[in-house]
């Protein structure tokens, strides 16, 4: 009975293996082996414990978005030797562990961002031996753990070298570019390489236009000792005067570089210069330092994720003709370190630069209580407060307003709601009269003859009234004529 039950089962356990192992594929614990089978679609279904998948030697034209669904334990992936020729987006979605995809052998044209742009654990990265004519500037934005990139044997004409800083890709070692179709190499931005990449960097059997410069690298990197240099010495050739008849062997045939400079490179370092401007505003970086010269090339190293092309095409960024590099309208983001370099070609100088850009908040254009107009506002209504103490206070004699004094008759008691009356520091005379102005008033007539002949004061005891105008609500002072 037990004998039995392990057959049953053991049957069951064969049943279920194949049934989740495609037919005819090959598998062995988490390796699933599909190779040389002649597949021209992809295989279905695929065990969710595979590993490492190999699907080379097919015939298989494309893959679909999601054709790794199922698959998260994915970090091996052949797929060379089949005639993909198109990669559609989100293809790799879902194997985002996948460290080592080769594509090799087949037929790409273009490769972009988006192809491995699910794929932020990739380390080996085989395209050789396809149709590949462009490279575009962001393939490797966002591959950080890259280690190796072979683009061999295709018919590449340009490459974005600017797109590799030791920030963006610090673990690449190898870039294979040989067997292409590579003409002028930018020289600004592949000395700039980080040094791990400039040793690990193939560019053997390209046509490549003869030149100072790049006699003058190729002959430092063999100094060096470099192995892509070192160990392809025979399968560097380059174009005298751009024709392709007038191939030589430029490191076997120095003689036609006699009136190059080849002599040891001197870098010098400027002083760091710290600079800080507001958000919206230009800036204008600048590269000059202790070079002059005709024959000065520059190169920039900016704290951005995206490439310093990118930015200088979307209107970003803008680098000048004498080196300076001018942000148009600077944002928060844009702050860090630039780093300049010149090389003087002629001299083998180049002289570093760094500029720390510090950019801050823009000032509010519309202040509506800063100190300036703070202090206006103050004095205006101090202003205003006072003329409104001195004509809206109510007098002594009512809201009544005075009629224009008479020259003859202007006394103090009458003046007192003016301005003048107010600020004029009065008499003794005056006090004398104000602490009478309640009393009765006194007139000294003129002097009178005595019976005698003596002369005499004469009094009048004059008693004041007042009369009230009810149409014009004004107090009129009269003076008694008798």
């Amino acid at each position: 009975m037990t004998s039995t039950s392990c057959v049953v089962l053991i049957s069951l356990l064969v049943r279920l293996s194949g049934a989740i192992c495609p037919q005819g594929c090959l598998c062995i614990s988490d390796i699933l082996n599909c190779g040389s089978l002649g597949l021209d679609r992809f295989p279905n279904p695929l065990p969710f414990t595979a590993s490492v998948l190999d699907l080379s030697r097919n015939r298989l034209t494309w893959l679909a978005a999601g054709s790794f669904y199922g698959l998260p334990r994915l970090h091996t992936l052949h797929m060379s030797h089949n005639r993909i020729s198109l990669l559609s987006p989100g293809a790799f979605h879902n194997i985002s562990s996948l460290r080592y995809l080769d594509l090799s052998s087949n037929k790409l044209q273009v490769v972009g961002k988006y192809h491995f742009q699910d794929l932020p654990a990739l380390e080996v990265l085989l395209l050789y031996n396809n149709r590949l004519t462009r490279v575009e500037s962001n393939t490797l934005m966002g591959l950080g753990n890259l280690r190796k990139v072979y683009l061999s044997l295709n018919q590449i004409t340009d490459f974005p070298f600017f797109s590799i800083r030791k920030h963006s890709h610090p673990n690449l070692v190898t870039l294979d570019l040989s067997s292409n179709r590579l003409f002028r190499l930018p020289m600004d931005d592949i000395v700039v390489l980080p040094a791990a990449v400039q040793k690990g960097l193939f560019l053997h059997n390209n046509s490549l236009e003869c030149d100072c410069s790049m006699y003058r690298m190729f002959w430092h990197w063999e100094q060096k000792g470099y192995p892509s240099v070192k160990d392809y010495k025979d399968d560097y050739k380059c174009l005298m005067y751009g024709e392709p008849q007038n191939s030589i062997n430029f490191l076997r045939s120095s003689h036609f570089f006699e009136n190059c400079t080849i002599g040891k490179m001197i870098s010098l370092i400027s002083p760091k210069a710290d600079k800080v401007v507001y958000e919206g505003e230009q800036v204008r970086l600048d590269c000059t330092g202790t070079l002059n010269g005709e024959d000065l090339s520059y190169s920039w190293i900016i704290p951005h994720q995206e490439t310093i092309s990118q930015l200088i095409q979307n209107g970003t960024l803008r680098l000048n003709q004498d080196g300076s590099l001018d942000i148009l309208a600077a944002q928060s983001t844009d702050s860090g370190v630039y780093q300049c370099t010149t090389v003087d070609n002629t001299r083998m100088i180049n002289e570093s630069r760094e500029v720390n850009l510090t950019v801050v908040a823009q000032r509010s254009t519309e202040e509506p209580f800063n100190t300036g107009y703070t202090t206006l506002l103050g004095c205006v209504v101090t202003l205003v407060l006072i003329l409104m103490y001195l004509y809206l206070t109510p007098c002594r004699c009512g809201c009544c307003k005075p009629p224009p004094p008479s020259p003859a008759i202007s006394t103090f008691g009458e003046d007192r709601c003016t301005l003048a009356s107010i600020f004029a520091a009065p008499s003794t005379d005056r006090l004398k009269s104000k602490t009478q102005s309640d009393r009765h008033v006194v007139f000294l007539e003129p002097l009178m003859t005595g019976k005698n002949g003596h002369t005499k004061a004469a009094f009048v005891v004059e008693h004041p009234t007042i009369e009230w105008d009810t149409e014009t609500f004004t107090m009129i002072r009269e003076r008694n004529d008798s």
